[in-house]
């Protein structure tokens, strides 16, 4: 059961209120999403909070270990699903580590029972489906974050923000494929008072 509180029909959250920015993407393909992931990776440092929102098939796997190439950690990226929660090390002295958590199983206890906080500061965490629930966790309502949203194509025409929820995580073929999709990102607090560069 999931602590975020339902925000659409599908049980999606909502995105917190107050966000600074809102930029929408247009993804051709899990290559354009992977390309996300590099380049967004250029813009964080150790402390910064993302939250990953997405569906089966809208890229959440291939975002995040494109974002963790991009941090220099090393080893191998794959959903915490059934763990919950891992902490990837940078492969050098000069690279970030990344907190990767899945938040979709748990509640608000079990998430403060991870104790996500310790590892914060030194690292960049990810915590798919934390939406109203890593947020005041660990940062307050003046705290800063981004918010991801990769929406897939078969979730297209529910409305911005609308992405079903499936519990099967391993990739489909429409993944393999590769179809256009969008991204969502929204940023929060006074680290991202304006967007980060994204250009390639």
């Amino acid at each position: 059961m999931s602590g975020a509180a339902p925000g659409g029909a599908d049980g999606v959250p909502a995105p917190v209120p107050g966000e600074a920015w809102t930029s929408r993407l247009e993804l051709q393909d899990l290559d354009d999403t992977a390309a996300l992931g590099r380049v967004l990776a250029k813009s964080l440092r150790a402390g910064d909070l993302l939250i990953l929102t997405g569906g089966l098939g809208a890229g959440k796997t291939t975002f995040t270990q494109s974002l963790a190439a991009g941090l220099g950690v090393e080893g191998q990226i794959s959903s915490p699903t059934f763990v919950l929660s891992r902490i990837h090390r940078g492969a050098g002295p000069a690279d970030l580590n990344l907190v990767h958590v899945d938040a979709y199983r748990t509640d608000a206890a079990g998430f403060e029972d991870l104790d996500i906080a310790a590892t914060l500061r030194e690292s960049v965490t990810v915590v798919e489906w934390g939406r109203n629930l890593a947020e005041p966790a660990l940062v307050s309502e003046s705290g800063s974050w981004l918010d991801l949203e990769l929406v897939a194509p078969e979730s297209e025409g529910s409305g911005e923000g609308d992405a079903e929820i499936i519990t099967d995580f391993s990739e489909t073929e429409e993944d393999a494929r590769g179809a256009a999709r969008h991204a969502v990102l929204r940023g929060y607090g006074p680290r991202w008072s304006t967007p980060p560069d994204l250009r390639r």
